[in-house]
């Protein structure tokens, strides 16, 4: 068994590793009877069903590099990748299901085809039956093309630094940066990194419950599971839908052994109360991960007591996409800390460095580098070699270190705390102050579910705090749970982190990975350009 795989509306599919053999084989002779090969790139655009899968693999066995666009972005967003990709075939859905309702990916594909002069064809794979406009000689049925290929496809010999996938990330300013990631190291170290990291057994069912338009998806849905023969539960909807507790559902209904997934989805949870996860038998789980920003500690007792019983470490990973694996992750014997994670994955050389590139001693901020090569990491922004040594290796050009832009301390105990965006840490009358950290304090109140904190210049301060709050259910702001919180954070961290001001907000921008896009929200207070924003979800 390769995928246990459910849509929203209910429907499963079980997928095994010799149907996926045959259909990325079938695929395969598809895009090579559409003229691809090796060195061509392939655009993927669907929703989480299995044929995205078999469409990377596909890619893969040709030495096609395929660049996957989450299915939630704009046509603007996709037209945008597709042309800086070069893509002459996009492969799409006719929409997918979330949150009870069809996502039009064929109508948003049309219009961001307009604007993409490079595609020649596009291959539709029929999810959710709706109408869908067709443009004869240029669209495709995926189960015509399908059916009609053989099941028997030759694998392109490729060196270990061909390119594999083209993965675009947001940019502060600017179009998004195109990582490119090669076959290789890659595989060897995504592979390595989830076998060590999650103590991978025969009879485990596991669940990355991200999506595969990003790197985890990629990482640890789709190529280091499939390496390893590994069982996968594959989800295509909304964590809260029908119910809040659908995820609980599925994890006692396939008896899901390891659960990894993003702060920001268990805090999403968290809020709806205890009673949802309480409802289901989850004693199949043996271990929990986290990914996608730093976990506050709060979000990692509710994680660690309503979802792991008291008894499922919790794997917090630190990477990124331009890393392609875990780069701080404990291991199952590690002893953690609510909030870190942890150490260094063992080869891999991390410090926590000033701005002229000392280390810094215990529990004092400073930036997150990255002083030797790795297997998986990027080897260029796709076209752009300049950009890449400006935006990573410049920082410290003579010890030739990678700067991840993170802020992190490490701890007496070698422990290292991410803080967040190196340009998320707020100068208050002279302190550093972690957004993290602030945030955290806020979502300690009973009221909080989630919260984002920014900078904002001040004359007398340098900076002051401003915070956005989203309340669990139930909850309404007010003049006076403003004040209250701010008691709490005087109380919690000192008056120095005091927010001049606090915002209740139902939704916070973010991207499909979780992470909160602090500079859209602090552009938006300041009234000036929110620059990239096409990878944002909300």
């Amino acid at each position: 068994m390769a995928y246990h795989w459910e849509g929203e509306p209910g429907d499963t599919r079980t997928i095994t590793y010799g149907w996926l053999n045959d259909e990325v084989r079938r695929f395969a002779n598809v895009l090579r009877g559409l003229g691809i090969g090796k060195g061509d790139t392939v655009a993927i655009y669907m929703g989480r069903v299995p044929e995205i899968i078999v469409a990377m693999l596909a890619c893969a066995k040709i030495g096609a590099p395929h660049t996957v666009i989450y299915g939630g972005f704009s046509e603007q967003a996709l037209s945008d990748r597709i042309n800086d990709a070069k893509s002459r075939v996009l492969v799409t859905c006719d929409g997918a299901w979330l949150r009870g309702k069809t996502v039009n990916l064929k109508d948003i594909a049309d219009l961001a085809i307009e604007k993409s002069p490079t595609i020649e064809k596009v291959v539709v794979y029929k999810r959710t039956q709706q109408d869908v406009k067709w443009v004869e000689g240029r669209d495709l049925w995926w189960h015509d093309v399908v059916a009609d290929a053989s099941p028997q496809a030759e694998t392109e010999v490729m060196d270990a630094e061909d390119p594999l996938f083209i993965l675009y990330t947001s940019g502060s300013t600017g179009k998004p940066k195109g990582i490119l990631h090669t076959h290789g190291g890659y595989m060897v170290y995504s592979s390595t990194t989830l076998a060590w990291v999650f103590d991978l057994k025969p009879d485990d069912v596991y669940w990355c419950a991200a999506d595969p338009g990003w790197i985890t998806g990629h990482s640890y849905i789709v190529y280091a599971p499939l390496i390893l023969g590994v069982t996968s539960l594959m989800y295509e909807g909304a964590p809260t839908h029908p119910g809040y507790d659908r995820w609980w559902d599925l994890v006692a209904k396939y008896q899901v052994s390891i659960l990894y997934c993003a702060p920001t989805a268990i805090r999403g949870l968290m809020r709806y109360g205890d009673e949802w996860p309480a409802k289901h038998d989850m004693s199949s789980l043996r271990l929990l991960g986290s990914v996608g920003e730093p976990i506050n500690p709060e979000a990692w007792r509710w994680f660690y007591k309503q979802v792991g019983g008291e008894r499922c470490p919790i794997m917090d990973t630190w990477w990124q996409t331009e890393t392609g694996g875990f780069m701080i992750t404990p291991m199952p014997v590690t002893p953690l800390k609510p909030g870190s994670a942890t150490r260094p994955f063992p080869g891999i050389d991390i410090d926590v460095v000033d701005d002229e590139g000392n280390s810094c001693p215990p529990n004092v901020d400073g930036r997150l580098v990255i002083k030797q090569p790795w297997p998986a990491m990027l080897r260029t922004v796709w076209g752009d070699d300049d950009r890449y040594i400006a935006q990573y290796w410049n920082a410290f050009p003579e010890q030739g270190w990678y700067l991840a832009g993170d802020s992190a301390r490490r701890d007496e105990d070698g422990y290292i705390w991410v803080i967040g965006r190196i340009d998320d840490v707020i100068k208050v009358s002279g302190y550093r102050l972690g957004t993290a950290e602030v945030e955290s304090g806020l979502v300690s109140h009973a009221s909080v579910a989630e919260a984002a904190v920014i900078g904002i210049p001040d004359e007398l301060r340098g900076s002051v705090i401003y915070a956005y709050c989203i309340l669990v259910a139930g909850q309404y702001g007010s003049e006076e749970l403003a004040d209250a919180l701010k008691d709490h954070i005087r109380k919690e961290i000192g008056p120095i982190a005091v927010p001049t001001k606090i915002e209740f907000v139902s939704v916070l921008p973010k991207t499909r990975s979780g992470k909160i896009m602090r500079r859209v929200l602090k552009a938006r207070a300041m009234g000036t350009p929110e620059g990239d924003t096409s990878t944002l979800e909300e």
